[in-house]
């Protein structure tokens, strides 16, 4: 292994995890480097232009139709029966091409493929109970803590079963307008919890949890990693990419963590835990707190390593390592769900926001991560992504005294898996140029043989005529005596 002498580790500027416009909020790589607020704008911006095209295009294309049923009017010739036929052709083509062009501007114009898909998509009975459960246990929750808003909480149900009515209407849309609309809701109830409702600041974040809770608790089937996105697709390809760099050492991300220390240790496994824990969670609130929780185990894992304050500069490294180490379940649908349906207040600010950027922009380092970023030359990376070799490990006799026996043996077992799998691959490649080799010596003895044949051609002559018999010319044969016999006389 080729490794540069200087280690550059893995650099985060802090200014990149925020918003590109300059608002001052955290960015998200979903939201193409913009934080919520900002990507809302550009994307409406971006929404009108396309509007105002699409309707200048049906307009043209209108005009069009206009003009040459105009044209093809004047040219009509005077039989009035076939004029009228051809009229009424005219204008039946014309109003279900208008009204093709017009369907593109409203949501009855999509097909119910999408609605079917959706439909077919049938969890078991177990789930369903479940999540049924589940949902009871929400909805008494949220019914319970309304009642402590006294009137407000009553405008704020209705405002929710509004909302979710106009959601299940709304299921062929796509998962991006179903986001919009999440969006607009909590931004709009955030507003009357403001001003019509005068709900303190400190409750009002209060009140946006459980609203988000109950909300998604009952959406969460319908807009999680729906069949209608390509998110199952990216699982998958993020999932291979891990297992890919399974070989990935501490050491070549720089990380400052000793797993040696039993209290490390604990905090990396429980970190593990937390960001595979995610998804399970049916909340975007309650996946954010997981990752938070993972976050915080790292920055204590390192606190204990160093015995100093983690930085930034720690913090991503071990948070890509924990990612490669855990391989969260699908890691990219839980990305997607939380940035489409989380209460945005939540991703732009405070913790939650900062640790979920980093977490984007882990994932984001896995996916462009080549030699260059582990210090490697692209010779040994190749061939560790191949499999045909992989790092040496820690040898067990460089182990700390206060090491435990378990883990110098388990590092020793490596070691001797690792001389296997050398010695394994030594003998395939072996057997495979023996194989070659074979080859290569039956074609060359064929070849040769070949032209032996051609160069001195077996010339088969035709068989001999037998001898004739020595007496066959004497024509007075048959007079001569027969042959003497032997006689056996007694003595």
């Amino acid at each position: 292994m080729n490794l540069k002498s200087e280690r550059r580790g893995i650099h985060v500027d802090q200014s990149e995890l925020l918003c590109k416009k300059g608002c001052g909020y955290y960015g998200n790589p979903a939201w193409q480097g913009f934080c919520s607020k900002c990507w809302r704008e550009e994307y409406h911006k971006a929404r009108q232009k396309q509007i105002q095209e699409d309707w200048e295009l049906a307009e043209r294309l209108q005009r069009e139709e206009e003009e040459a049923y105009a044209s093809s009017q004047s040219t009509q010739g005077a039989q009035s029966l076939t004029f009228s036929k051809f009229e009424e052709k005219k204008t039946n083509e014309k109003t279900r091409k208008v009204t093709t062009v017009k369907k593109f501007f409203t949501a009855s114009s999509r097909t119910g493929a999408k609605k079917e898909i959706q439909e077919a998509k049938a969890p078991s009975p177990s789930i369903n109970r479940q999540a049924s459960i589940e949902t009871d246990r929400v909805s008494k929750e949220f019914i319970e803590f309304l009642k402590t808003y006294h009137k407000p909480g009553q405008d704020i149900y209705k405002q929710c079963k509004l909302f979710l009515d106009t959601m299940n209407h709304k299921r062929d849309l796509s998962i991006e307008e179903q986001s919009e609309c999440a969006q607009d809701f909590y931004q709009n109830i955030a507003e009357k919890l403001q001003t019509r409702w005068k709900v303190p600041p400190e409750k009002v974040e209060k009140a946006m949890d459980q609203i988000e809770k109950y909300i998604m608790t009952r959406q969460y089937k319908y807009v999680f990693c729906p069949e209608t996105t390509d998110d199952e697709k990216k699982d998958l390809a993020v999932q291979k990419r891990i297992r890919a760099l399974h070989w990935v050492t501490p050491q070549m991300l720089c990380v400052p963590v000793n797993e040696e220390i039993p209290e490390v240790s604990d905090m990396v496994v429980k970190a593990i835990t937390d960001i595979i824990e995610m998804d399970s969670k049916r909340v975007p609130r309650d996946k954010l707190a997981c990752i938070t929780k993972c976050s915080k185990h790292i920055f204590n894992a390192i606190k204990i390593t160093k015995n100093e304050p983690a930085s930034a500069d720690d913090f991503l490294p071990t948070l890509i390592y924990i990612v490669l180490k855990g391989n969260p379940p699908r890691l990219q649908s839980n990305i997607q769900y939380i940035t489409r349906f989380c209460n945005p207040s939540r991703l732009m600010t405070g913790e939650d926001g900062y640790y979920f950027t980093n977490l984007c922009c882990a994932v984001a380092f896995i996916e462009k991560l080549d030699a260059q970023s582990l210090n490697l030359s692209q010779e040994d990376f190749d061939r560790f992504m191949t499999g045909q070799t992989s790092p040496k490990k820690q040898e067990s006799d460089s182990f700390s005294p206060d090491v435990c026996l378990g883990v110098k043996q388990m590092y020793k077992n490596l070691d001797l898996l690792s001389q296997l799998n050398e010695r394994q691959e030594r003998i395939v490649n072996e057997a495979k140029k023996l194989e070659e080799d074979l080859i290569d010596w039956t074609d060359g003895i064929t070849k040769e043989v070949q032209d032996i044949v051609e160069k001195y051609p077996l010339d088969i002559k035709p068989k001999n005529q037998a001898l004739a018999a020595i007496d066959s010319e004497n024509v007075e044969n048959d007079k001569l005596p027969p042959p003497l016999q032997p006689q056996v006389y007694a003595g």
